[in-house]
């Protein structure tokens, strides 16, 4: 007899990773996962079986051309996908959607009115939205039959007050649509939920929580719920971040545009993929690279990095009238000690000190016993959430 699972798809533009998840009655059981990395360059895939606890690597062939290779990979993809056929019933797809707009607060069953609406926020996600979308095509028109499920980035951040949402715009903009909407809903989702089961007395506090990966964002907790977080409309705003500028004053792209005669799509070229880290130190946007490196650009984009940090921790403070604790989590949160040390350091105004035994194990508190609130790790599962949110869905017919 086969197991009914709901597969998870998170696509990016140089990744796509697929997760499988048993459906037990429970919470979804995570059983094996595959993965792309390397697109559209050299891809690799990884297969990891939970149960027999394996993992493998394949390098795959040479993509037929750039514009080929995510097509390519989702081929690849579905390849694997096939193969587990006869051990499990695939249930649902359930995607991650970085832009659902005003619209969505919950996960939703796509069909083609929910397909064209979500192509319409492209503009805001151009980096994210297509990824996400194309597996959608391709799923169905492979699995026709089966439910596809989409979860939204933004959606965690629809219990944010009117005044986070609100730009100082004119009304009628902001009736339309344009507010500050927030990302990694789904990163923070988890935490939420993570707090709230390991941590119930600071879960019902007041919490800020650093997503740190290539895409960089803080959020503001309080009981559990976003009330603020530094990205706003789009993906760019806030924190510095690999390739994305952060908070920029819209006079720089003013004038780029109209004294300097860059175009309007140079301008999103550069504020998207040639900013950030990459534009500060002008020579990698990957953290890891700036730590290992002597140059001093990219000592001054890590400095760069730290001070934006501590400073948006200041505001998000301000915000929630106080913080009971912090939490890193993401690629970079989990996986790099010496920027945790870093942005721990900073916060020594805060009254917390670095533990550094504790920070070298990985946590999960990073802070010494005598800190006046814990600064912890915790891994991000947003996987987990897509499943949750296609059971939840299959659960209600």
């Amino acid at each position: 007899m086969t197991q009914d699972v709901v597969i998870t798809f998170n696509a990016g533009s140089s990744s796509l990773r697929c997760g499988v998840f048993r459906l037990t009655g429970a919470d979804p059981e995570p059983v094996g996962t595959f993965g792309i990395r390397g697109i559209p360059d050299r891809m690799v895939l990884t297969r990891r079986d939970m149960q027999a606890g394996t993992q493998d690597e394949t390098t795959l062939p040479e993509p037929q051309s750039p514009e080929r290779a995510h097509p390519e990979a989702l081929g690849h993809m579905i390849e694997r996908l096939d193969g587990i056929a006869g051990t499990y019933t695939i249930r649902a797809f359930a995607h991650r959607i970085v832009h659902g707009g005003a619209d969505y607060a919950h996960p939703v069953r796509i069909d083609d009115d929910v397909m064209t609406h979500l192509k319409a926020l492209e503009p805001l996600a151009p980096s994210h939205q297509p990824h996400n979308l194309r597996p959608i095509r391709r799923m169905r028109d492979h699995y026709p039959d089966v439910p596809q499920i989409a979860c939204f980035d933004t959606a965690f951040h629809r219990t944010q007050p009117r005044l986070a949402q609100l730009f100082a715009l004119p009304r009628a903009l902001g009736d339309a649509g344009i507010l500050r909407y927030g990302f990694h809903g789904l990163s923070y989702d988890y935490i939420a939920h993570r707090l709230e089961r390991d941590y119930p007395d600071l879960a019902r506090g007041r919490v800020i929580v650093a997503h740190l990966g290539h895409g960089v964002s803080l959020c503001a907790l309080k009981d559990g719920q976003s009330i603020a977080t530094t990205m706003g409309l789009t993906a760019l705003d806030g924190m510095p971040m690999g390739q994305r500028c952060g908070t920029i004053d819209p006079g720089v792209v003013l004038h780029l545009i109209m004294d300097r005669g860059y175009s309007a799509s140079e301008v999103r070229d550069m504020l998207y993929e040639e900013s950030g880290l990459m534009g500060v130190s002008d020579i990698s946007g990957e953290m890891n690279d700036l730590l290992a490196s002597d140059d001093l650009h990219a000592a001054e984009a890590i400095d760069y990095f730290t001070y934006h940090f501590t400073r948006n921790v200041g505001a998000l403070q301000a915000t929630l009238g106080g913080v009971d604790a912090i939490v890193l989590t993401g690629g970079m949160g989990k996986y790099i000690p010496a920027l945790r040390a870093r942005l721990v350091d900073a916060l020594a105004w805060m009254g917390i000190a670095l533990d550094r035994d504790a920070n070298a194990a990985g946590g999960p508190v990073l802070t010494t016993q005598d800190s006046r609130f814990p600064v912890l790790m915790l891994p991000t599962d947003e996987e987990l959430i897509l499943a949750r949110g296609a059971a939840g869905i299959l659960d209600k017919g």
